[in-house]
């Protein structure tokens, strides 16, 4: 996995996407520490799964009124 600068990062972001698409991974660093601020890696196949419920998966429901109304910025929120 190679490391890279938020500035680096953003200067050879085009040449990132194509070495992600290829398999490649990266780690994204801030700072003076250069610490890990976050990852760049390729889509795993297969790992879309359906998402659980938790521990109420077949116990509880939920129900919403014909009039609920929720703005994009909520529901993004």
């Amino acid at each position: 996995m190679k490391k890279m600068s938020v500035g680096e990062f953003k200067t050879h972001f085009s040449e990132v996407i194509e070495e992600v698409k290829s398999g490649g991974k990266f780690a994204v660093t801030f700072g003076k520490k250069k610490e890990i601020v976050g990852y760049f890696l390729p889509e795993i196949p297969g790992a879309k799964t359906k998402r659980k419920l938790g521990i109420l998966e077949g116990r509880a429901s939920v129900t919403f009124k014909s009039d609920f109304k929720i703005t994009e910025e909520e529901f993004l929120g």
